[in-house]
Parts: structure tokens; sequence; C-alpha cells
């Protein structure tokens, strides 16, 4: 009996032997197996996961950030116990003794789910696990997954010092709203960093990677619960005492989004169109995946104050202008008359009103009563505001058929209860605003670096995002006449040389092209200084027609105005359509003596680990390098700047654009520096310009609609860009300065008449007298004059000297007298084109 026990036992410890030893087998091979293929972790040790890259102002301030996935990456030194001590309770409480799987975990997680029934399901991974799996391999839900990630993390946890794999998983776990990593998630839902924390919030962000998804403000109960959960497992760990475990789990679930911190994308300044301009192009420059993930450092160009100054001016100037249209276009937003019949309701509602917000001291509100005057709920106000009767008076509703109504004598004649609305604080009371309809672009650059110091790209880049400073492509108008002016000085003329101002006809494939001045008279025969500061078509299109359009376009395209140019007569005035910014490095050039500068919104980017990898300064310091300077002896700086027009004929095209300031249609510049520039005005006043620039900022504005027409009988560049560039100026030059422009070697100054052209003695003196620069060995001949090839007729009414076109007085964008010519010039039916 006790024999035949005895073999039963010992064949069923047989059975189980073999069986133990056949299960071994078996998991062996099949580990086996799974292990041959597996991915390498050697790239793991080199870990550079996507971060943040972001731009700073030159005063050293983040100014914007662009990241796909929004994580700081943070080196596991530097990552405070806490925070560590709340994941590994949360996610791995036997981190620091598991070979990268936990058995016990496994076990114990298994149990409890057998005695909850099914209900309380949670993961086995470990830490090591999920590094595996989130790195090297899919999230599919199948065993050979979970096989190879075992695989995986046990050579993971003998290749990597446990901090290492910590650091890893630290910083790659994505913790909802697009934040990756905890130092993002630290921002993002507390706006702190990490050594900020306390031990409730370390707790919630250990809770956030089971439900990413969830909300702080819908699923505020249950996280709360899941974060009070961590807190207990850091007690049991020993990692927090009962009475830190006590107060934190007491305190209420504080966020951003709860509105109990301020939100870390508000300490930025809004995006600008000098950020997104600096986004576009180190995008195609390093690629998009480079240009989001590679934690880039990118020192910009901009002064913080002149970029202030440059929105405020053409703001200014573009509302000026809308305001004197009178027409009333609001918002074109409204809320649903449900939710205005309570605060709790209208205030959730306008704070999601898709209407732009980056506008300084405007607000956005919503009409609650609309009568003689209106009743406001403002957002940021507590109280209400009052727009008066007397605020609208200056304005005609556009309907939705685009037809204007009568003007408005009260606040209901313009806007209705439910209409989301722009305004301004004035006094007591309130002013509506809008976006005006007709748009604009800013810039000022660094003559000699070409750093673009300020640049605005329209109204509000809120409202749009076009810049239309380096995307809007516009007509220049008379603009681009000193090109034509310099190819001719470049061919021998002189500021004194005679060209003719008369009609001209010329019969081209699209019929005949009559150019024209701006009124029934000319000059006649007129030096070419008269030609540029009266801003004459017909003197021009001779200049251009003398000296060739295949010159004009090489200077054109030498100076990167145009690529290429097309070689019709109508381009010389401007016809053909370039950017801003193209205008502006041109201006530029004429600004340093004719040096070639090249454009850049960015002075230096340096990728993750501080390595330069662009710099746009590429000049040598010759004596940087030494250990000490002599006494009084500067940094010697070299540059290799491309001398793209000759140093004589720019002096002469600058003092002849100076003669544009002080006597022509830029009148209305007055700065205590001396200053040149050029005004252009295309037919039908659809774009206006003005280009102007001291001894070292160059700055411009145009104005005009995005879909192009006619700016208005009194649109001229002279009346609309120069007081925005004269705004920005007169405070610019308080900064920077100026000095003469400096006179180039190689000539010699002699006075001539001014309307003439005729030398004059050394001692003559008067309005009429001029003093004029001309190269060593050039002697001014007068007497003849340049015709292009065009007849002068006979019996022209010509202007008598000193007598200009008929001029009318109109009021400014700021509210001045100025006298203008009185009637638009044009220059043809083939095309539109500037006059002054």
């Amino acid at each position: 009996m006790f024999r035949f026990i005895g073999s039963v036992l010992g064949a069923i410890f047989t059975l189980i032997t073999l069986a133990a030893i056949f299960g071994a087998l078996t998991i062996a091979t099949i580990f086996w197996m799974y292990s041959r293929d597996l991915p390498s972790h050697d790239s793991l040790a080199q870990y550079t996961p996507p971060t943040i890259s972001r731009i700073y102002n030159g005063e050293g301030s983040v100014i914007d950030e662009f990241a796909q996935e929004r994580r700081i990456f943070v080196p596991a030194e530097e990552i405070p116990d806490l925070v560590k001590h709340a994941f590994i309770s949360a996610e791995d409480k036997n981190y620091y003794i598991h070979h990268g799987y936990d058995p016990r975990g496994m076990v114990a997680a298994a149990v409890e789910a057998v005695k909850s029934g099914g209900k309380n399901v949670r993961g086995a991974s470990t830490i090591t696990q999920q590094v595996a799996k989130n790195f090297l391999l899919s999230s599919d839900r199948t065993a050979e997954r979970k096989i190879k990630e075992i695989i995986l993390a046990t050579r993971l946890d003998a290749a990597l010092s446990k901090d290492k794999v910590l650091e890893l998983y630290l910083n790659e776990i994505f913790l909802g709203r697009n934040s990756y990593g905890v130092a993002a998630a630290a921002q993002t839902y507390f706006n702190k960093a990490l050594s900020d924390l306390t031990p409730a919030e370390a707790a919630f962000l250990a809770s956030m990677p089971q439900a990413p998804s969830l909300s702080p403000v819908a699923d505020k109960e249950h996280l709360t619960n899941r974060r009070n959960y961590v807190l207990r497992e850091m007690k049991d760990n020993g990692y927090i005492d009962e009475a830190t475990m006590t107060a934190s789990a007491a305190e209420p679930l504080r966020s951003v989004q709860n509105g109990d911190y301020e939100p870390y994308r508000e300490t930025l300044p809004p995006r600008s169109y000098f950020t997104d301009e600096i986004r576009r192009q180190l995008s195609q420059e390093f690629g998009q995946e480079q240009f989001f993930g590679g934690g880039l450092t990118i020192r910009a160009t901009v002064d913080p104050e002149l970029q202030a100054l440059a929105a405020e001016a053409l703001r200014e100037g573009l509302e000026k202008l809308d305001r004197s249209n009178g027409v009333w276009r609001g918002t074109r937003v409204t809320l649903p008359a449900d939710v205005l019949e309570s605060e709790d309701s209208w205030r959730p509602a306008l704070a999601q009103a898709d209407v732009p917000r980056d506008i300084p001291e405007w607000n956005v509100a919503v009409v609650l009563e609309a009568g003689s005057s209106a009743t406001l709920g403002i957002q940021g106000e507590t109280a209400t505001g009052t727009v008066p009767a007397s605020d609208v008076t200056w304005a005609r509703k556009l309907d939705a058929n685009g037809k204007l109504g009568p003007r408005a004598d009260g606040a209901s004649d313009l806007v209705a209860p439910g209409d989301v609305v722009l305004v301004k604080r004035t006094g007591d009371g309130w002013s509506l605003r809008q976006v005006p309809e007709v748009q604009g672009g800013f810039m000022a650059m660094d003559v000699n670096t070409g750093r673009v110091l300020a640049m605005q790209g329209g109204y509000s880049y809120q409202d749009s995002s076009f810049n239309r400073a380096t995307q809007a492509q516009r007509q220049p108008g008379s603009s681009f006449k000193p090109f034509v002016y310099a190819a001719a000085l470049d061919r021998g003329m002189t500021p004194a040389t005679t060209v003719v101002d008369a009609p001209i006809e010329l019969n081209t494939p699209q019929g005949l092209w009559t150019p024209k001045n701006s009124s029934g008279k000319w000059l006649g025969p007129a030096p070419m200084r008269m030609g540029i500061e009266q801003s004459r078509n017909l003197m021009t299109v001779r200049l251009a027609q003398t000296v060739g359009m295949d010159t004009v376009a090489q200077y054109a395209e030498r100076f990167g105005v145009y690529d290429p140019m097309r070689q019709f007569l109508a381009n010389s005035l401007g016809a053909q359509e370039t950017t801003l910014m193209k205008m502006i490095t041109a201006y530029a050039m004429f600004a340093n003596g004719g040096k070639r500068v090249e454009p850049t919104l960015v002075d230096r980017v340096q990728d993750r680990f501080g390595r330069t990898i662009y710099r746009h300064d590429q000049r040598n310091c010759v004596n940087c390098g030494l250990a000490s300077l002599p006494s009084g002896a500067a940094p010697q700086i070299e540059g290799q700047s491309e001398q793209v027009l000759d140093p004589i004929t720019d002096y002469q095209l600058v003092s002849m654009m100076r003669g544009v300031v002080q006597r022509g249609s830029a009148t209305g510049v007055n700065l205590p520096v001396p200053v040149a520039g050029k005004t252009g005005t295309t037919n039908d006043a659809k774009d206006v310009w003005f280009i102007g620039f001291t001894s070292n900022i160059v700055a411009g504005c145009y104005m005009g609609y995005d879909q192009p027409r006619s700016l208005g009988r009194s649109a001229y560049g002279g009346t609309l860009c120069v007081p925005v560039f004269q705004a920005f100026m007169e405070k610019a030059v308080q900064r920077f300065g100026g000095t003469e422009f400096k006179v180039p070697p190689g000539g010699y100054f002699q006075k001539v008449d001014r309307f003439s052209g005729a030398p004059v003695g050394p001692d003559a003196s008067g309005p009429n007298v001029i003093s004029e620069y001309f190269r060593d060995g050039v002697i001014p001949q007068w007497g003849s004059a340049v015709d292009g090839g065009f007849a002068m007729g006979a019996n022209l009414p010509l202007f008598a000297p000193g007598e200009t076109d008929d001029t009318q007085t109109v009021t400014t964008s700021t509210g001045q007298q100025r006298v203008i010519p009185k009637n638009n010039a044009d220059f043809g039916t083939l095309s539109s084109g500037g006059l002054y």
C-alpha cells in the first residue's frame, strides 16, 4: 500500500518536474525567439527628444516658442526628488529594486483584479517597460509585444542606470494638453518650474499618465481622487510624512485651467508678424522637423521699443484713414440672444468669441442694450460700460448687402444686442473701434547690417496673419524711380543734367501708351534733380528709354527689388509688383553708401547643445583675440560687403532724395537729422508708399486694400505713409541719432541753378541755388537735353521757373494741412504705376 502511494507520488513529482522543465524550456524558447529581432536600445543613451524652439529678443526675453510636441528636456539631476518619488509611487513603487520587470507587481495586479471582479484592472508594466514600449515598440495590446517589452526592459536595466531610465521616462511621458514631459506639464498646469511644485502638484502630475485626456475642470473630482491616491502611496513608500499627506490631500485641485494661475502663454507677448515670419523662414531653412522639435535657441533682431513704435504708428495711420471713410463694419460676430440674459452665460461666450485680442488698450465687449447709447458687457471689466451717442456720429453702417445706411444718430444705428464689438476706454465712457479694412505694412532696418529692427505686417496679427511687409506683392509706384535715376547717373549724367519733361506717345502691341504727369503743364527741359523731387513721370520714362530698360532691369535685380524685372517702359514707373521688405533692403543700400546688405530677422541660431548653427554677421574682429588692446584702441572689424552702387552715384542720388523731403512730396517729414526718401502713389491710389532713411536707419510704409482698389482721391504716399514714418522716426532718432551722409572722395561741389541746372558763381545764393556734387573731371554742361528719342512738341503749356503743378490743400491722417498736386497722375492704360 505504502509502495503504491509512493509510486503515485513519485509519478506526480516526476510529471510536475517534467512539466516545469518543459514549461521553462518553452518560455526560454519563446523569449529566445522574440529576442532575436528586437530593436537596439543603444540609441537611448543619446536621447534627443523633440523639444521646444524658443525665440528671444535682444534683451534676452522669450517672445515666442514653437513646438509640435511641447517638451522641455530636463536632465535627471535637475528633476527634484519630489517629482521622481511621485511618479515612482504612482507607476512603479519597486522601481529601485527590480531588474526591469516586477513579478511581484504582476502578481499583485492579478490578485487585485480577481478580488474586484475585474473592476480594478491596472497595468503591471514597470517604468522601464514603459520606456521600452514608448521608445522602441508599438502600443499594440498583444502577448508578443508584452514579451518583447519584458526582454527589452531587462536589457535597458542592465545597460542604463536607474536615473537615466527615469530621465527618459519623465521627459517623454505624455501628460495632456500637448505637454510632453514633466517640465512642460508643470508649466501647462501650474505655470511653475519643477523646483517650485508642491507635493499636491507633483502628485497631480503623476496621476495624469493613466488618463492624460482628462480635464482639471470637467474631471476635477476624479483627478482629485487620483491625486490623493498618489499622495497616500508616497506616504506608504516613505517619501512624505503623514502630516504632509493629510495637508496636501485637503488642498483643492488648483490649476491654470481652473483660473488659479496665470497661463504661461499669457506671460509671453502675443504671437506677432515678426516671430511668425521667423517661423516661416527658418522652417524652410532648417526643415519643419528641426524647427518645431530641434530645441533651437533663436536670437531675433527685433528691438522691443521700436517694434512697439512701429505697430502703434501703422495702426494709428490705418485707423485714422478708416475713421475718415466713415463706414462701420464691426466684427460681424454675434452672441445668441439667450446668453445675454445672465452674466454667467455671456461672459464665457464672449471669452470664446473669435475676434482679435492683440490690440493694446482695446477690449472685447458684447452689446447688452442699444438705444441712443449702448450698454456693454466688457471682458476684463467687472462693471458694464456705456458707448454714448456722440461716439457713433462719424459712421454709416454697412449692411450685409454692401449698402451704406444713413449717418448714425445713436448707437442702435450701428449695433444691436448680441453684437460682439471692440472698444477703447475714453474718459468715463467707451468708444467703438474696428479693425480697418485698409491694410498695410511697416518695416525698419539697420542700414549697415540688414538687421530688421521692427516689422508690422498689418493692423492685427490675430485678425489676419498674412504678412504684408514680406508676403504682399504690391506696385511700388514712384518709390521705384530712384533705381532709374541711379542707372542714369552711372551712365555719365549728373543731377544737373537737363531732361525733357513733355508729352510722350508710344505705340505698343497693347495700344497707344501715353504716360502723363499730374496736370496739363510740363516743365519742359529741367534738371534731373527736379524730376525726382517733383516725381515727374515723363522725365523718368525718357531717362529709362535713354539708358535702356535692360540697364534699369540690371539695377533693380542687383538691388534685389525684382527677380527678374520685365523690361517694359511702364515698369520704370513702378508698375511691376514687389514687397516692402525688398524695397526697404534696397533703400538701405542707398543709405549706407551703396554697399550690399542682406536682410535678416535673426542674429543667431543655436541648437539644443548650444552650438551656433547660423550667424548673420559674418564680419571678423581682427584684434578681439588679443589679451588686451592698446590704450584708446577699439576692436577692428573687417567686412567683405559688395559695392553694388558707385559711391559718388550713391551720394548724388541720396542728395536728390533729400530734396524730396525738403521741397518735394515728403515735406511732412521733419526730423532733427538729415533724412532722404521717396514717396509712391500708384494709379487711382491703389497703393501708397513712403520709404525714408537717415545715416543708420531705413524705414518704410505702404497702405492699400488687400484686394487692390482706389483709396480715394485724397490718398497719397505723402499724406498717408509720411505721417506713419514721421511718428516712428521722430522717436527712433532720439535713440539712434543720425549724421550727415558721408561724402565720398573723387568729386567736388559746385553751385547751380536748381530750376535750370546752369552753373552759377561761388557767391550766388537764394532759393534757386543749390550745391551739387560732381565727379572729378566732369564739367556740368548746360544747353542740351536728354529726350529719350521722344521729340518735344511746340507751344506746350510749360511751368515758369519755380512754378509747380496746380495744388490743393488736404488734411493728412494726422490732422495736419498739406499742399499736394491737384490731380492724380497716371501713365497710361497698360498698367498702373506711380507719380508722387
